[in-house]
């Protein structure tokens, strides 16, 4: 599930949007990322930072069984510590993160090929990554939240927006497409 990525000359493979969590302390956020972009389209998360090691066997950290168990498998996860060498150059890379001049979520146009960039847990992202990202967009919470809730909630944002301009379906039919049980 999870694809190492070598070399600055090898093939760029970053599609926009996608998602990238700066050095994640919990492997559950990455697999709770991973499940946002499912709900809301988003092709690829990617994850940089050496406190979080997935592998196929299960000899170092793994995703949540729930994650697992579902198989999100329209969405790739890729570590990598240098993910914007992966993007073509017209990606817009955003930076979700409370700083001077950051653009309140509420009143943020997305762009079209955004790469959302989120820091860790327990910290903000860092300065080499910063330098990269041309917009700034702040969540308006009281509190701050949990790095996964901060990706549903930026995902969800996107998705709703894209709704309202005629972007994204607007039928149940359409996007309800998974089994829910639900009763009558």
């Amino acid at each position: 599930m999870c694809k190492q990525l070598w070399g600055k000359n090898k093939k760029k493979i970053g599609v926009a949007p996608a998602v990238a969590l700066c050095n994640p302390k919990y492997s559950h956020n990455i697999g709770q990322s991973i499940r946002a972009a499912s709900c809301f389209g988003v092709k690829q998360v990617w994850y940089s930072g050496n406190r979080i090691t997935l592998d196929e066997y299960g000899k170092k950290h793994r995703l949540p069984r729930e994650e697992r168990m579902k198989g999100y498998k329209d969405v790739e996860l890729h570590q990598f510590d240098y993910f914007f060498e992966q993007f073509p150059k017209d990606v817009t890379p955003v930076a979700v993160e409370l700083r001077e001049g950051s653009e309140m979520l509420t009143q943020f146009e997305h762009p079209e090929k955004a790469v959302y960039i989120f820091g860790p847990e327990d910290g903000s992202i860092p300065s080499v990554q910063l330098q990269h990202c041309h917009r700034f967009v702040v969540i308006p919470t009281r509190h701050c939240v949990n790095l996964s809730a901060a990706v549903y909630l930026l995902l969800y944002d996107r998705f709703m927006k894209r709704q309202q301009a005629g972007l994204e379906p607007m039928c149940m039919d359409d996007i309800m497409d998974e089994h829910r049980g639900f009763i009558q």
